[in-house]
């Protein structure tokens, strides 16, 4: 299927079936999540992949008792960086330089100016920064999860202080911020499913200038 058509497949599935997901499928869907584009290519984030039902059953009560959660096959967790710290700014333009096999200075204008300018924020202007790159990524599987025809819904629906919790997420420097199930859709169960895809008009949507 081509991009259009498979975003016309997608729905955000209600009820799912349980039937696993094949860990190539999953795979490819993080994997084109890793490949999103990042604001510096910082990608100050981490995804989660739960697969453990007793885990999942624990994070239902979190999300809002949504079925999804213990139907899917895999629920992603994406978490954001809790801030973005000189340190971690530098971890990352050293792999550039050790990747690209670049002189061990090649990257130090650009990675100053960045600490710096990072280092002039508030630490919680720094994590919505980081929140707002992690959605790109969020965007880039739900779309990639189509193409494979894997179903996805994309959950806001959560505890996350909760969750954060249960997870050990603070003592790992993140915070969670949305999730995604990954399933096959229940067709005889879920409400939503052969609805017509409604969307604003391209006309109203686009503005042209």
């Amino acid at each position: 299927m081509s991009v259009l058509e498979s975003l016309n497949w997608r729905y955000a599935t209600k009820r799912m079936t349980g039937e696993k997901v094949p860990q190539d499928k999953v795979d490819a869907i993080l994997e084109a999540a890793r490949l999103a584009p990042t604001s510096s290519g910082l990608q100050p984030f981490n995804i989660l992949s739960v697969s453990d039902r007793e885990l999942l059953e624990k994070i239902k009560p979190i999300a809002m008792n949504q079925p999804q959660i213990t139907e899917a096959s895999h629920l992603l967790v994406f978490a954001a960086w809790d801030d973005i710290t000189p340190e971690q700014i530098e971890k990352v333009f050293s792999n550039v330089v050790r990747e690209r096999n670049l002189p061990a200075d090649a990257m130090d204008a650009y990675k100053n100016f960045l600490t710096a300018h990072f280092g002039s924020l508030t630490k919680e202007q720094r994590h919505n920064i980081a929140v707002r790159q992690t959605y790109i990524a969020f965007g880039v599987a739900i779309v990639a999860a189509a193409e494979q025809k894997v179903d996805a819904t994309p959950m806001e629906g959560f505890k996350p202080a909760e969750l954060d919790e249960l997870l050990g997420l603070r003592e790992k420097g993140l915070r969670s911020v949305s999730l995604l199930a990954l399933g096959y859709r229940d067709t005889a169960n879920d409400w939503l499913h052969g609805l017509k895809k409604v969307r604003r008009p391209i006309e109203e949507l686009v503005i042209e200038l």
